[in-house]
């Protein structure tokens, strides 16, 4: 950390930088992943530039995405390294690195939470053993408050995600009538 952070947003900008070569159309930009993904997806699209995490791959181009789609993901890493849901794969991660409760601050999407945020869906098992489902609920409480578009999709009984047939059915159709009301089709 925050390596991983800078990894994606480097790769936004190439995706926008290059639109016009491979005819991105860069309106139209969804970011997602699930789990780990679904944190650095949500990092990609919500990161304000102001903290300093795009330097390692420094333009002008406005890195920004029509929307985010969360499965999973975690939003407060300070939590999962020193609070109530402490994991180990978190304190892994920042392992021995220097200032790394400022750091944890630094790569947590609930840090960034403001208006003028992309629309943002978020698929999370109520079960959860691994990103607490709180994660999802807070998020979409903070993003409520700040009046940006978000919904949070609660599975029932659903672990990280061990979905049924039946919920991954009820996901796919959530995903694209969400895009669709967005207007990304």
């Amino acid at each position: 950390a925050p390596a991983a952070v800078q990894d994606c947003r480097c790769a936004l900008r190439w995706v926008i930088r290059n639109a016009d070569k491979y005819k991105f159309d860069t309106s139209r930009l969804v970011v997602t992943g699930s789990s780990a993904g679904g944190h650095l997806a949500l990092m990609t699209g919500i990161l304000d530039p102001s903290a300093g995490l795009d330097d390692e791959c420094p333009g002008d181009e406005q890195l920004e995405v029509a929307a985010i789609v969360n499965f999973l993901g975690i939003t407060d890493v300070v939590d999962l390294l020193d609070g109530t849901h402490r994991q180990r794969y978190a304190i892994a991660w920042l392992g021995g690195v220097e200032n790394r409760q400022a750091v944890a601050h630094r790569v947590s999407p609930l840090t960034y939470v403001r208006e003028g945020l992309p629309p943002i869906l978020t698929i999370h098992g109520d079960s959860d053993s691994l990103v607490p489902y709180v994660h999802a609920t807070r998020l979409h409480e903070k993003l409520d408050k700040y009046g940006v578009a978000n919904e949070l999709l609660t599975i029932p009984g659903g672990g990280h995600g061990s979905f049924t047939r039946e919920q991954t059915l009820e996901i796919d159709r959530a995903v694209r009538a969400f895009l669709e009301r967005q207007g990304i089709p």
